[in-house]
């Protein structure tokens, strides 16, 4: 997948992607993750224009600091990509802290923003899931090889069951690289740093932004299995936007890999409200989910 570079406000030079023709669907990944967690998913989407930003620090994106690490900045990033690229709106699937970058777009700037895919967020977040979580951020693994890897990731990832093997290799080179002299990781180890100061103190009342996304287009795929999104939590936001698309993921946790019959069923309804012209294809994939 051919990358490109733009400016970021600041001058950082952030990585991204940007495949395919018609109607823009920006993509938008999770913690320490990038652009290809999206790989799944593309296989499956047709005549969609698919943007894929390597927020800063991740992937092949300049390394900035974690002082800039931060759902503000990283949400800011992503309208200047927009920028950068003309448009003025785009339907977003964001994963996890991707979710988070969504919904402050909508936000701060409501009109661009087309549509948003929120996959396993929302605006509460279980501090115990965030703490799984954390507990391996920034850390290289012990391991020589990504074969290692491969064979400890089922038991490394709570709530996934029936994951072919080919999967979890999959998973694994997109999560590590293989070095000379080891295992490393594609993403700045510091932002562990900003982890632990946005932990250090209450997680912030998300509802609002949550609100914000009033008028465009909602979905939301969950993970039957999540420690970071409750049922509770899905079941208001269902309660708030009754028109929210929404999904259970079988055999699922924290976070679904989008290429499930649920998750692309309801991507492709949502994409059909974000544009119409979608329509055909999101009645076949629903076909093919049911």
């Amino acid at each position: 997948m051919t990358k490109s570079t733009f400016q970021a406000e600041d001058g950082a030079t952030l990585s991204f992607s940007d495949t395919g023709t018609g109607a823009p669907l920006l993509l938008l990944a999770g913690l320490t993750r990038n652009g290809r967690d999206f790989d799944y998913l593309a296989r499956h989407l047709h005549g969609v224009r698919l943007i894929r930003l390597d927020s800063r620090g991740r992937g092949e994106s300049q390394w900035t600091g974690p002082d800039t690490y931060n759902v503000a900045q990283e949400a800011r990033d992503a309208l200047a990509l927009l920028d950068h690229l003309g448009l003025a709106r785009a339907a977003i699937i964001g994963t996890s802290r991707g979710g988070l970058l969504g919904m402050v777009m909508a936000a701060t700037a409501h009109d661009r923003v087309a549509g948003l895919c929120l996959n396993d967020v929302g605006p509460v977040l279980e501090r115990a899931g965030l703490e799984r979580i954390g507990a391996y951020i920034g850390i290289e693994p012990a391991v020589a090889t990504l074969e290692e890897i491969a064979d400890r990731m089922p038991a490394a990832m709570p709530g996934f069951h029936n994951v072919p093997e080919l999967r979890w290799e999959e998973e694994t080179i997109r999560r590590y690289i293989q070095t000379t002299h080891g295992v490393t990781l594609p993403y700045d180890p510091d932002l562990r740093k900003s982890f632990e100061k946005a932990m250090a103190g209450p997680l912030a009342d998300a509802w609002p932004l949550f609100e914000a996304c009033a008028g465009i287009p909602l979905a939301l795929i969950r993970g039957i299995n999540s420690d970071v999104l409750t049922r509770a939590t899905a079941d208001e936001m269902a309660a708030r936007r009754p028109d929210m698309i929404r999904v259970e993921v079988p055999d699922r946790g924290h976070t679904p890999f989008l290429d499930e019959p649920e998750a692309l069923g309801a991507i492709h309804a949502w994409l059909a409200l974000c544009f119409p012209q979608h329509a055909g294809e999101a009645q076949a994939d629903a076909a093919m989910a049911s």
